[in-house]
């Protein structure tokens, strides 16, 4: 006991000397008298939010990483790198808060990220209103950029998804695409950056009407590798997304996963949610400071579809974007917060299963070396082939996934092989396209196929998923700079909106 009241004290001294010897005037420091914090108004703050992002996919993606062959390739051109622990672990301060929206335990990405956003609960699906629809709610980002801030939202999804959406969108539900984009264009923030608008879920209006009203709103919109390397400080307002999504729309206007990012067949289509990220400090750097919401929408995508090697990789990407607030953060000490928690857990993700006991083997995640999402197109591309074989699918998943060869310790068992069997076949016939509840129960939404072989391989390393839904699970928040003693403690997730208000002196929070 008294070595932990010492240490605290040792701690507390630190940060006592390193702001008082950085302020120039005194009246700058603020003091919490709930947590003995001390520290100075934020000019620059970073909030992180991994969507579907629980302790689970943190610890899993960490166990992962122990074995060096567990890799993340960017390019064609690069080799694997192994990039050792997470940069989360950097971030001094732990928190946790619980998720529930106003009308429902387990919420859902637009009411989680509302009280994100704004400080406020509200209902299932809606952006940044109250709960009844009769009032908008005001952003931190709105607030930020009308203190005189420059304003970045970044996404792995559609720019208009849920989450990024609840920063700069008011509406009553989060379907209304076209309605979400316009509100972009009115933002008047500086920088969107990451996937592209739903433009597929237009009515009457194209893509190219948006760019054009982008442009007349004074937004400059980039989509190639040479004009995103470009961007810099004096660049203006600016969308930034990459060239496949003007017309590629099956994956929902998004990023592709890390994991497929050195599949892609132009460098236009290989920006990393952490090159947006980067890219995001650059143009927003100015005298006044900036706000910047980053979030790793496929997380909660591929959680969705039980895919742990998925997640993990985009837990990687999220990380990587992450130490790049680091790097800034360690040029500016003393005028930066960084706050990084999620919306919520998806899939249920558990480390342990029944048939394996208490043993593990991670090292088998690192055979799969491609998403769920491209695997499912080469099922359905078989599908309407009509030619393929159990035995031929039986070799592409040992392939992609490593599932049937003895020397890596992924031997296929009889009874495994019945259920890659059943699910071929349902994947061939289409049968799982209005499935019963008993085969919704088991494949959820995804290919039969697909999702049997992931949960084959979860299974052996000894990783089991409870849902293809959201959890109500409680989620962590971490948080290093100034202000960030006050992420500490056990908390309800519009708590972390009011905290991060508190200390970067944001409009006082009410309604709009």
């Amino acid at each position: 006991m008294r070595k932990s009241i010492f240490l605290k004290a040792l701690t507390m001294c630190a940060l006592l000397a390193t702001v008082f010897t950085s302020c120039d005037n005194d009246d700058d420091v603020k003091v919490d008298p709930d947590h003995t914090g001390i520290y100075r108004t934020p000019k620059y703050v970073f909030y992180f939010i991994g969507d579907g992002m629980s302790n689970t996919q943190i610890n899993v993606t960490e166990a992962a990483l122990a074995n060096p062959n567990f890799k993340l390739r960017t390019t064609k051109s690069t080799k694997a790198v192994s990039l050792g622990h997470m940069n989360i672990r950097e971030l001094p301060v732990t928190g946790m808060q619980t998720t529930h929206a106003e009308d429902r335990y387990i919420t859902g990405s637009a009411a989680s990220a509302t009280a994100l956003a704004t400080g406020f609960k509200t209902t299932i699906g809606t952006i940044s209103q109250n709960g009844d629809h009769t009032s908008d709610l005001k952003t931190m980002a709105e607030m930020a950029k009308e203190k005189g801030m420059k304003v970045g939202i970044i996404s792995s999804v559609s720019i208009d998804h849920a989450t990024p959406a609840c920063f700069y969108a008011h509406t009553d539900s989060r379907n209304n695409y076209q309605e979400i984009g316009q509100d972009l264009l009115v933002s008047n923030f500086d920088y969107f950056a990451g996937g592209n608008v739903r433009h597929n879920k237009y009515k009457g209006y194209t893509l190219d009407n948006f760019i054009a009203d982008a442009k007349t709103k004074g937004y400059s919109y980039v989509n190639t590798r040479a004009a995103f390397d470009a961007l810099n400080a004096k660049s203006g307002k600016t969308i930034a997304t990459i060239k496949k999504l003007e017309t590629y729309t099956s994956d929902g206007c998004a990023l592709p996963y890390a994991m497929d990012v050195y599949a892609q067949d132009s460098e236009d289509d290989m920006i990393t949610l952490a090159d947006f990220t980067e890219k995001g400090i650059e143009v927003l750097d100015n005298e006044e400071g900036f706000f910047m919401m980053v979030e790793a929408g496929k997380v909660d995508w591929a959680c969705h579809a039980n895919d742990v090697v998925a997640s993990s990789m985009d837990m990687i990407a999220f990380d990587q974007a992450i130490g790049k607030a680091l790097d800034f953060y360690k040029e500016h000490p003393n005028e930066t917060l960084i706050v990084v928690t999620g919306d919520h857990e998806t899939g249920g993700l558990s480390l342990g299963f029944a048939s394996t006991k208490y043993e593990t083997a991670f090292d088998l995640l690192q055979y799969q070396s491609e998403s769920y999402v491209v695997f499912t197109s080469k099922v359905k591309g078989w599908a309407a082939d009509g030619n393929m074989t159990f035995e031929s699918a039986l070799a592409e998943a040992k392939a992609s996934f490593g599932l049937g060869d003895e020397a890596k310790g992924l031997e296929i068992s009889d009874y495994e092989r019945e259920l890659l069997e059943d699910a071929f076949n349902r994947s061939m016939s289409g049968e799982s396209d209005h499935a019963p509840e008993e085969i919704s129960v088991i494949y959820g939404y995804y290919d039969p196929f697909t999702v049997t072989i992931t949960h084959i391989l979860n299974n052996k390393a000894g990783i089991d998923w409870g849902t293809y839904s959201h959890t109500g699970v409680p989620v962590p928040v971490f948080a290093i700079g100034q202000g960030s003693t006050l992420f500490d403690g056990y908390y309800d997730n519009t708590d972390v909106a009011k905290k991060i208000m508190k200390v970067a002196e944001y409009q006082t929070l009410k309604e709009k």
